[in-house]
Formats: C-alpha cells, sequence, structure tokens
C-alpha cells in the first residue's frame, strides 16, 4: 500500500476534522448564555419552599393579622354591626371598673403561679434525669422509654385519666393514702393548695420525659475527652458537672426554659380537665378565660386583645431569656 493512502486518513483524524467516510464534523457546543439555561433554576428554592409559605400564611401570620384586627373592634359574632373601638379593649383589661378586669387578673395571676411553680421543675427533674439515663446499665433504653411514654399521650387523655384518679371520693390516689395510714380525704382537685399541686405535678409527671430527651441528647454532644481531662485533673463528680456538663448544656437549657415557660403560660386543658378551675375560678388560666369570654361570651374583641397582650409578655419573656443567657456566654 502506498504512503499516500495511509497519510490522508491519518492526517485527517489528526487534525480532529472527523470526516471519516464523508461524515460531516459535529458542530462545536455553544456556551450556554447568562439567565438563560439557569433561569428555572432559581425558582427552584421557592417551589420546595412554597408548601411551607402557605402553611404559615394560612395558619399563622393570617391568624395573627385578624386577631390584632379583632382587637380594635368591637366585634359580637351574634350582631352585624361590630364598630371599631380602638385601643378600648386593650384598656379594659387595666380598668378596675371594667368588666374583664377582676377576672382577666385573676387568670393572669393562676397562670403565673402555675408557670412560676412547674418551669423549676421541668428544668432541673429532667435533668437530673437525663443524667441518670446517660450511664451505661442495663435496661437503658427501656426506663429511657418508660419516662418518655406519658408525653405522647394527649391532654385529654392525661385531664380526664387523672380527674378520676385525684376524686376526693372516689380516686385511686386517696384510697392508696389511706391503706398506708395517711389522710385520704384530701381534696386534690377542688381546694387549695392542692390544686396546684395536681396540676403541677399531673404537668411534671406528663412533660418531663420530653424534657429529659432534649438534655440526653446535649449530653451526647458534649466531648467525653472534657470529662477525662477533668478526672486526670482530680475533679470530683460535682466539680465535672458544674465546669463540664453545664456549660456544654447552655444551648439546650436555653431551648427547655423558654419551651416550658412558654408551654406553662398557655396552660388550659389540665386546668379545664383536672380542677375545672376551682376552687370557683382560682385555677383558671389565662388561655381558658380567653376562650370564655370570646366563645362563651361572644366578645372576640377583647378576647382578641387579651391575647394580643398574652403574646407579648411572653415575647418579651423569650427576649430576657435569650440576653440572659447570651450574656452569660459573654
Amino acid at each position: 500500500m502506498s504512503d499516500r493512502s495511509t497519510a490522508a486518513p491519518a492526517a485527517a483524524v489528526a487534525a480532529g476534522a472527523g470526516t471519516v467516510r464523508g461524515t460531516p464534523a459535529p458542530a462545536p457546543a455553544k456556551a450556554p448564555r447568562p439567565g438563560g439555561v439557569h433561569t428555572g433554576s432559581r425558582l427552584t428554592p421557592y417551589l420546595f419552599l412554597a408548601p411551607y409559605l402557605l402553611i404559615f400564611l394560612g395558619f399563622g401570620l393570617l391568624p395573627i393579622v385578624l386577631g390584632v384586627w379583632l382587637s380594635l373592634h368591637q366585634w359580637d359574632f351574634q350582631l352585624p354591626n361590630k364598630p371599631f373601638v380602638g385601643v378600648d379593649n386593650y384598656k379594659d383589661l387595666f380598668q378596675k371598673d371594667s368588666v374583664v378586669y377582676t377576672e382577666w387578673w385573676e387568670s393572669v395571676r393562676a397562670t403565673g403561679i402555675f408557670t412560676l411553680l412547674s418551669v423549676p421543675l421541668l428544668v432541673v427533674l429532667p435533668l437530673g434525669l437525663a443524667v441518670l439515663l446517660n450511664r451505661s446499665f442495663p435496661g437503658r433504653t427501656f426506663f429511657r422509654a418508660v419516662y418518655f411514654a406519658p408525653y405522647v399521650l394527649g391532654v385529654a387523655v392525661i385531664g380526664l385519666l387523672w380527674r378520676f384518679l385525684l376524686d376526693a371520693n372516689l380516686g385511686l390516689v386517696n384510697r392508696l393514702l389511706g391503706l398506708v395510714g395517711l389522710p385520704s380525704d384530701i381534696p386534690w382537685v377542688t381546694d387549695l393548695p392542692w390544686g396546684w399541686v395536681s396540676l403541677v405535678g399531673v404537668t411534671v409527671w406528663w412533660t418531663a420525659g420530653f424534657n429529659a430527651v432534649i438534655y440526653l441528647a446535649g449530653l451526647q454532644d458534649i466531648p467525653a475527652e472534657l470529662y477525662e481531662a477533668a478526672k486526670v485533673d482530680g475533679a470530683s463528680a460535682w466539680q465535672r458537672f458544674r465546669n463540664v456538663t453545664l456549660p456544654g448544656l447552655r444551648p439546650v437549657m436555653l431551648f427547655v426554659i423558654t419551651t416550658t415557660v412558654l408551654a406553662s403560660a398557655n396552660l388550659f386543658g389540665q386546668s379545664f380537665l383536672i380542677t375545672q378551675g376551682a376552687p370557683g375560678t382560682q385555677t383558671r388560666s389565662v388561655v381558658w378565660y380567653i376562650v370564655d369570654r370570646g366563645l362563651a361570651n361572644n366578645d372576640a374583641g377583647r378576647a382578641a386583645a387579651m391575647s394580643v397582650t398574652l403574646a407579648l409578655l411572653l415575647a418579651i419573656v423569650s427576649i430576657a431569656n435569650f440576653r440572659l443567657f447570651r450574656y452569660q456566654e459573654d
């Protein structure tokens, strides 16, 4: 074969012409223009966020705006006219001659008592429980599940269950106390201070497991090397807890304290089902009074004003809590 017959294909391949056997060379790919192909990808994050944004707008932002709007009107569901009254509904909460002043501040007092009694217990007891459950011992997983189990029950189940257990005449609690020689006629749900003991005790039993799980997750994030170094330095168990555990749990404690305060201030189901506000209305919470005022008394305007006031108060408490923990970290 001649040198000319083999040199032409080799030269064509070497030159990258791509014309073997007469096949035309493919056209070079064009670089994508800015804003052309990538235009659709910019909308992708918003498409993923759209379901959440719709839920937030429909069940979060819209009710807030509507609540503020209602609080500025004398809103009665049974009347066609709902006149604008401005901030008069808010003034009624602080004027002693208004129809809601006494009951409003009585419910605020009851909610404050419950919050002051329950929050320290729901912060300290779950922490100790989490420290114990963080150790290695047989049946650890079982006990973790046992302590968390009450939290999965709804407030209706908890309320009705303990209402029967704490009944002064037919309740199992008083019967057990009588069997061991203790007073068996304690008015757990009808008199003070036993009403507060019942509400706080049931709430701690019900929700302590959740806070313990949160603490337990935080404990597992603390490096074990810190504890080993503290042992080498001769630190006692209390010193390790104070200087290693507590600083490591500070962000978790901020979350636990804030959510516990908010949950306690929104007390409703326990008071409504267990003590039913007794004695009288001494254990009626703010949320219960708001519901009663807005629905039973057809006074949605003042009820909305109470809701906004409670929300602002809780926002101030939460901000103060965050600033306090940030100050400690600094």
